[in-house]
């Protein structure tokens, strides 16, 4: 992470105060975002949740990352699941942008990967949407936390994800990873009277290995 601030100092002394062309309002804020990242990211592995792992491509990119969860509790624990984090020039003024790359069963995710958490909310009217004070750091504790404390399903994004909840809530709601090809094979059953739908990720790395597991609620 130190090329990119090393870069923010040379660019500053460069211009130096007596800059006579001032940058245009898009690349101002572009540099803006970008030192406020170089501290934020700082701050967020120093604080990473020993449930997460990032990842930054391109270490003069730190707007653009990748985030792992592995839960260690609830009902998604032992899964893996991959978001893309981008920031952008606007930022810290409006949130960043997050999809889930592992299709999951999740009442606040749905299977094409947006999600719903209210601090990456740009408007809010009940105050817990995004607000310049937030920093990266809230963005990943939040985004892990949707496995465990912040599981909803009261207002959900994946509305049948917790209606199957709500319908099955006697015997609770069980989540099992199972290998791909096995998982096809439930595509016709029916599980508790509803047509089971299948989640799978189908995301391989280069070698030909899942990059991260499926997930099916059954």
């Amino acid at each position: 992470m130190l090329t990119l601030a090393s870069k923010l100092k040379r660019d500053d002394g460069v211009r130096g105060p007596r800059a006579s062309n001032p940058a245009s309002d898009s690349t101002r804020r572009v540099s803006v975002r970008d030192k406020l990242l170089v501290k934020e990211v700082a701050e967020l592995e120093a604080n990473l949740p020993c449930t997460c792992k990032v990842n930054f491509p391109d270490p003069n990119k730190l707007h653009y990352f990748q985030l792992t969860v592995i839960p260690d509790e609830g009902y998604y624990q032992g899964g893996k699941f991959q978001f893309e984090i981008e920031v952008p020039d606007a930022y810290n003024m409006v949130p960043p942008k997050v999809k889930c790359l592992t299709r999951i069963w999740h009442p606040n995710i749905t299977e094409t990967g947006e999600i719903c958490l209210s601090l990456l909310r740009e408007h809010s009217i009940d105050g817990t949407g995004w607000a310049p004070t937030r920093t990266l750091k809230d963005v990943v504790w939040g985004l892990n936390s949707l496995f465990t404390d912040l599981l909803n399903f009261d207002d959900p994004l994946n509305i049948e994800a917790a209606e199957h909840h709500l319908r099955d809530k006697t015997m609770g709601l069980q989540v099992v990873r199972v290998p791909v090809d096995a998982a096809l094979q439930f595509m016709s059953r029916r599980t508790f009277g509803i047509k089971l739908k299948i989640t799978l990720s189908a995301m391989r790395d280069d070698e030909g290995r899942w990059m991260a597991e499926p997930w099916l609620p059954y």
